[in-house]
């Protein structure tokens, strides 16, 4: 358990607050690039508590700045696409990228009021499908050389999602490798042709099982969690019995992303970003290692679980996110579907807005939640030490040396010893990878 003053020094993210200040240090995913196409490339963005607007300037370069007219408080979303920047509808004052007032068209010739004047303006950069932003005082940081980065566009896929809750119990489930045999049980074996795109739904490597068998039937995993330069590395051991150990190794990127490993091919890199305080979104990247995604058909999937514009999903507290008692006893675990990210969401969500953990009971499975916190205290503290350079990430190494992360599942013999099992998946997958061949794996 801890107190309420430390729960909120975890959760709260706006302006001025603890958390909030670390998660302002690193790129945060802004949007995502399909939002603006079209023929007017402007849209609404709500990031860690502020309201925003993100453009794309006439000459194709990228502007976020506040969302609101500092004259008087009108809304830029619908302001103008010119001169480089977003002209106010109501004045036609003239905002950069930066934020910067330019123009004040109305106001006496000559007047130099404007240069008084500016809004907030963030940088931001596009990487394969996702608009990042930097809130954080200072230069950027350089980005880390993950894969989801280092593949080629048609590689990649992205997509996001609305849940109604806390940034922070929405990467804690990504961090909790126990819970995938009960949440996401399948009692229905499946044919694995059937199951792209979707995690849990594949055939197990070097196995007869397929995933979901091998969840369903191993469900007490051995886990292992150690501190890398990226942040925490988990490591959850089923050991099937035969002489053999399946090797599940995921990745907690500091300070709110996780890297997991979907099928033999794919990774998924998703960040857990905060809205405000009660809301946030899910950005995945979904990253292949063999063939180019099939990006139409995963977006498809994924929109007929979502509207637009806002990402919200179809299935929610006001539906009880599909559940059927029916299907609970025949089908699957929680009776609610086979989109994992359904039941994922169904239990964030039901945790309340902000989880109250005075009340809870962590047990021998939450050891990753419980390092991940320790770390986040850390890294508080060293901010408010004027200790920015030892963040995660950032601190002890130069984001460029940072590859991967190896996220991988592995079958090998229990006297082959987990470790190597997972260097010779990575060797495999690598080897055979038509983009990454040559780089270097994550060895931290």
């Amino acid at each position: 358990m801890m107190s309420q003053e430390q729960n909120d020094e975890l959760t709260r993210v706006g302006p001025g607050s603890s958390a909030g200040a670390v998660l302002r240090q690193y790129w945060q995913p802004a949007a995502l690039a399909v939002e603006l196409a079209g023929e007017r490339p402007v849209a609404p963005v709500r990031l860690m508590g502020e309201d925003l607007v993100l453009f794309r300037g006439e000459d194709g370069e990228l502007g976020l700045i506040g969302r609101r007219c500092p004259h008087r408080g009108v809304d830029l979303c619908y302001g103008r696409l010119e001169d480089g920047g977003l002209r106010c509808p109501f004045h036609g004052w003239l905002y950069d990228r930066t934020g910067q007032c330019l123009e004040q068209p109305a106001e006496p010739e000559g007047s130099r009021l404007h240069e008084n004047i500016r809004t907030a303006g963030y940088p931001v950069v596009e990487r394969n499908g996702i608009v990042f932003a930097y809130m954080g005082e200072g230069e950027p940081p350089a980005f880390p050389e993950l894969d989801c980065f280092a593949a080629p566009d048609s590689h990649v896929f992205a997509f996001k999602g609305l849940w109604s809750c806390n940034w922070l119990q929405a990467l804690e489930i990504g961090i909790d490798p126990a819970h995938a045999s009960f949440l996401h049980r399948f009692l229905e074996d499946e044919d694995p042709a059937d199951g792209y795109g979707k995690q849990f739904r594949d055939t197990a490597t070097n196995t007869e099982l397929t995933m979901t068998e091998l969840l369903r039937d191993y469900p007490r995993p051995e886990l292992q969690v150690e501190e890398t330069d990226f942040g925490l590395r988990l490591v959850a051991l089923r050991h099937l019995g035969d002489g053999r150990t399946h090797v599940r190794v995921t990745n907690q990127i500091f300070p709110e992303a996780i890297c997991i490993p979907m099928s033999r091919e794919m990774t998924i890199t998703q960040w857990h970003v905060p809205v405000d305080d009660t809301t946030c979104y899910w950005y995945s990247m979904f990253t292949s290692f063999g063939n180019p995604v099939d990006r139409d058909r995963m977006r498809e999937q994924r929109l007929k679980e979502h509207r637009l514009p806002d990402y919200a999903p179809l299935k929610n507290a006001a539906n009880s996110y599909g559940y059927d008692p029916a299907e609970q006893r025949t089908k699957t675990w929680t009776g609610m579907g086979e989109d994992i990210n359904v039941h994922d969401q169904w239990a964030v969500e039901s945790m309340g807005a902000i989880q109250d953990r005075t009340a809870e009971n962590l047990g021998t499975t939450d050891v990753g939640i419980m390092r991940y916190r320790r770390m986040l205290r850390r890294a508080i503290r060293q901010l408010q030490a004027g200790q920015a350079d030892q963040l995660p990430m950032y601190g002890k190494t130069d984001p460029k040396r940072i590859f991967g992360p190896v996220s991988i599942d592995a079958i090998g013999s229990a006297e082959e010893g987990w470790e190597a099992v997972w260097r010779r998946g990575d060797r495999e997958r690598r080897a055979a990878c038509p983009w990454d061949a040559a780089r270097e794996p994550d060895a931290a």
